[in-house]
This record gives structure tokens, sequence and C-alpha cells, in this order.
């Protein structure tokens, strides 16, 4: 199995895309990990709520195969600790799909049609953080359960 983070906009901050790119490497030593971002929609200005979810639900859509597990981060999701988070995972390992496939939105959050295609929401918090701030939060998460899965000493019970 694969694993795949889509987001929207490029991360700003060059130490915060550091930090994720530590995580990322990390997670490289236990599976197969990308990241696939995708550009922010230019003149937004002259769209509504809903017409820039739309757009970016398609750009979203086209990213992903009819094979792959689709997970939304999305506010009303199921919550999870870190271990609970990790027999997530393996559940996932163990189903037999080939690509698991999380999405960050954009600051709307889906379209319609993404929620429609979706396989799962989760939440990572019931505070709201900045979309870059998500992607390290996830990819640190992301770790810390395949450091739970092989009771390495990352993760303190």
């Amino acid at each position: 199995m694969t694993i795949k983070l889509i987001a929207i906009g490029k991360t700003d901050s060059k130490n915060l895309q550091a930090l994720i790119d530590d995580y990322q490497k990390r997670l490289g030593f236990y599976i197969k990990f990308s990241m696939d971002i995708i550009p922010d929609i230019k003149n937004v200005k002259n769209l509504s709520e809903a017409q820039q979810k739309e757009k970016e639900g398609e750009l979203i859509l086209s990213k992903i195969n009819n094979t792959d597990a689709l997970i939304l981060l999305d506010e009303n999701g199921k919550q999870f600790d870190s271990v609970a988070f990790s027999n997530y995972l393996q559940k996932h390992m163990n189903s037999g799909i080939k690509q698991l496939v999380f999405v960050i939105g954009g600051p709307y959050g889906f379209s319609d049609e993404v929620y429609q295609k979706a396989n799962g929401k989760i939440s990572l918090s019931k505070m709201t953080f900045s979309h870059q701030m998500i992607r390290l939060f996830f990819t640190e998460q992301l770790y810390r359960g395949f450091t739970i899965l092989r009771n390495e000493p990352y993760h303190h019970r």
C-alpha cells in the first residue's frame, strides 16, 4: 500500500516545510509516501466560495484513481488518539487497497463531489489550524502511527 497526501497551495514557511520534509523522509522507512500539492487557484477574488470549492474539487478528483481509498481531513470527521489512528492505518493496510489518499482541502473545505467520492473523514482536532500546519501535524501523526505499529520508542504511552 502507498499513502498520498493531497493539499491545496504551497507551504510558505521554509521552517515549516523543513519539518514536513523531515517527517516525509522518516516515513520512507515504513511506507511509500508522497505529497501532491495543488497550486492555489488564481483570481479567487472573482469567485464565490462555492465556485472556489468546485474548482479545487475538480483538481483534487483529477489526482485520484477509482481504486484509491479517499479520506478527507475535515473538521467534522472522526477523531482518533494516536494509538487508534495507528490501528486505523493497519486496518487499511490489511484491506488490500493499493493507495490510501488523504486530502487537505482549501480554505472553504470540499465540494459536494469530493464529499460524495470520499470513503471517510478524519478530524485532527476540534481546533482550527492553518492548512500549512495541518500538513506538519498530519505527517507527524502518520510517522507516529507507524512507530506505534512497530513498537518503536518514538511514542510514549
